[in-house]
């Protein structure tokens, strides 16, 4: 299975973060639309590292799909084919209120989007005169020197990021992968998430082998007491960050929690930040986490995941793991066969 690490997204810092991903053994590394921007940082990690580069995930409401195009576009000349663009959509709070920008549709507007690059990639590539009219975008100029001309190393893959179904089938209706989105467990990974992307391929008329399934785990990994209290904490209080979220509630739903979504959104609002953790137990974490020695931890995500996907980002919030903990892990991850 092939491992992708979280870099520091500040542009300081950035370099240093894509060597020591590097040095662990992992294939890739991804950045998160968090403090900083998701573009930028790849940018560099692109000359410091030959490692592979996406976006996980650049927010695509906002922006619109020509910028995304050009930075996709960019990052793929520049790094030598070694990126993906990972999109997603966030949620209605967020796009209003942080991003200032209008929420509609989301699953529509995300597969048009998607649809969107690809026509202009397509016109870039020679492929086509762009004439791209949908109900959310318009694109029907590329005028000589706006055109970049084909790109030596292809059109970048579009990935799309997904947790509910409908933006799960639409993944795998749209896009060229589908990012499992990192709160998950493995019986709504089983239950809701597989049934959805084979929905969608079915619509698409595609099979699973032509559509990667990109895993996501939040790890609290470590081999001694303390570093795995550190760990799972941190795991605990990303865990009650999204469950107060309305949009997660199908993953607690299905674990029979879902009587904890209404009080955690209600201390949430609060900022009582330390009681959300409370409510997070270590059932919870075990269910919806990864926790355990290097070793534990991958036999874990494989035993999640390694049927229908090869690949997995790792994430470890809130705690910074020993890096020779990570090496293991990441070592212990390649040891899983990937999937046909």
């Amino acid at each position: 299975m092939k491992v992708h690490l979280q870099i520091d997204g500040s542009p300081t810092e950035a370099a240093a973060s894509a060597r020591d991903v590097a040095s662990t053994g992992a294939d890739g590394l991804f950045t998160f639309e968090g403090q900083h921007d998701v573009f930028f940082p790849l940018l560099i990690a692109a000359g410091a590292t030959g490692l592979q580069l996406m976006t996980n995930v650049a927010i695509a409401a906002p922006r619109s799909p020509l910028h995304l195009a050009h930075a996709a576009y960019d990052l793929q000349l520049y790094s030598g084919g070694r990126f993906r663009l990972g999109l997603g959509s966030q949620i209605k709070a967020h796009i209003e209120k942080r991003y200032g920008s209008t929420w509609e549709r989301p699953a529509a507007k995300m597969a048009e989007t998607v649809a969107a690059i690809k026509a202009i990639f397509a016109a870039w590539e020679g492929q086509s005169r762009l004439d791209f009219r949908g109900e959310f975008f318009t694109h029907t100029i590329m005028a000589p020197n706006f055109n970049p001309g084909p790109n030596p190393f292809g059109p970048p893959p579009v990935f799309l990021g997904a947790l509910g179904p409908i933006m799960t089938r639409t993944a795998a209706e749209a896009a060229d992968g589908l990012l499992v989105m990192p709160f998950n467990s493995s019986r709504h990974f089983a239950e809701r998430t597989i049934p959805a992307v084979h929905e969608g391929l079915r619509r698409a008329k595609r099979t699973s082998e032509s559509f990667p399934i990109v895993a996501q785990a939040m790890v609290a990994v470590g081999r001694d007491d303390a570093d795995l209290t550190a760990a799972v904490n941190g795991v605990a209080s990303l865990i009650a960050f999204y469950g107060s979220t309305p949009a997660y509630l199908p993953v607690l739903e299905v674990e029979g929690w879902a009587g904890a979504q209404p009080e955690l959104n209600a201390l949430s609002k609060q900022g009582a930040f330390a009681a959300m953790r409370r409510l997070i137990t270590d059932e919870m974490v075990a269910r919806i986490g990864i926790v355990g020695s290097p070793e534990k931890c991958a036999e874990q995500i494989g035993a999640r995941f390694g049927e229908h996907a090869a690949e997995v980002c790792c994430y470890f919030p809130g705690y910074r793991p020993r890096s020779a903990d990570v090496a293991d892990l990441v070592a212990a991850l390649h040891r899983i066969p990937a999937r046909p």
